[in-house]
């Protein structure tokens, strides 16, 4: 499963972010299941807002090709999305966009989120655990992107006090609804590898 490569990353860079947590945590997950897990920060590709005058005058910004390049070497990418007022972050929004502007001439429409295998999460200090961003995105990814998304989805709530020291998840159904999800996206991204 060593050769069966999946990308980790939050939503939010935002300092002691609960998304940056759990990010972390399918990070360590991965690793220990056998697979490879790369975990990034959205904050090392800053973009600006998506304009298409920008893209127009200036094309898409080299963190965009970045990020796709790095998207388009895993078989598999896990996003922990922070829930915004029901919604996803304006970061991911924005960065999904532009990254979603970029296919070769032998690419199809939105490269970058096809060909592997996608997984979501949230975590949140609320009740619901972010699910109600997570659908949204689901729609995005899905409906936008033409993205595969595992029907397996993380939610954290009371995000707060959910985790331990050590990272892991103090919750034991939680943690188990984890690592089924961590379990199908490897699954999943070895048939991609």
């Amino acid at each position: 499963m060593k050769d069966v490569r999946i990308l980790v990353f939050s939503g939010s860079t935002r300092s002691g972010s609960f998304n940056t947590k759990l990010a972390e945590l399918v990070a360590k997950r991965v690793d220990a299941a056998g697979a490879q897990a790369t975990h990034l920060s959205l904050a090392d590709y800053p973009m600006p807002i998506y304009n298409g005058d920008i893209e127009a005058d200036e094309g898409v910004p080299e963190n965009a090709k970045a990020l796709k390049e790095v998207m388009q070497a895993h078989h598999g990418v896990f996003i922990a999305s922070p829930e915004y007022n029901t919604s996803i972050s304006p970061l991911l929004k924005n960065t999904l966009d532009w990254v979603s502007r970029l296919s070769g001439d032998d690419e199809p429409p939105a490269a970058a989120f096809k060909n592997r295998v996608f997984a979501l999460g949230a975590a949140s200090p609320g009740a619901l655990g972010g699910i109600r961003g997570l659908m949204g995105l689901r729609t995005i990814m899905e409906i936008g992107y033409g993205a595969l998304v595992i029907p397996e989805m993380s939610t954290v709530p009371g995000a707060g006090s959910a985790f331990e020291d050590d990272g892991a998840l103090s919750d034991a159904r939680a943690a188990g609804l984890l690592d089924g999800m961590v379990k199908r996206l490897i699954d999943e991204a070895a048939l991609r590898a």
